[in-house]
């Protein structure tokens, strides 16, 4: 028998926080999975904090797929929302997976694409900047 969603996992899904485009992103991750056929979009815009600390300053994100992976975009745009890119940076699908309180075995993949956007985004904005 399948393990079900937790509550935590069906109130994300439901209702996502942080889902849309940002214009005009500072940084931009697209990832997706060939197999179950998921694909993640994030965006971010990056500010200073009161130490002058680059932060993720704003978040969004659009995902075509299954329950587990729209909640995990959700739960990983929360997470990292006014925390530092180094700190961003160091995030990981258990962190995910701990934050929405557990999902199904074949589902963890679906964290891995979330995690995987986010650092893709941080990439793309330490690339433009270099610039």
């Amino acid at each position: 028998m399948k393990k079900p969603y937790s509550k935590k996992v069906m109130k994300y899904f439901k209702n996502p926080h942080n889902f849309g485009r940002i214009k005009n992103p500072d940084g931009f991750g697209k990832v997706g999975n060939p197999i179950c056929g998921d694909v993640m979009w994030m965006y971010i815009k990056v500010g200073k904090n009161k130490r002058g600390e680059k932060i993720i300053k704003n978040v969004k994100f659009e995902t075509f797929g299954c329950v587990a992976a729209i909640a995990t975009s959700s739960i990983v745009t929360d997470m990292v929302k006014g925390k530092t890119i180094k700190k961003a940076e160091k995030f990981t699908k258990d962190d995910v997976i701990k934050g929405l309180g557990g999902l199904p075995q074949i589902k963890v993949h679906c964290s891995l694409l979330a995690i995987d956007a986010l650092h893709a985004a941080i990439r793309d904005y330490k690339k433009r900047v270099k610039k």
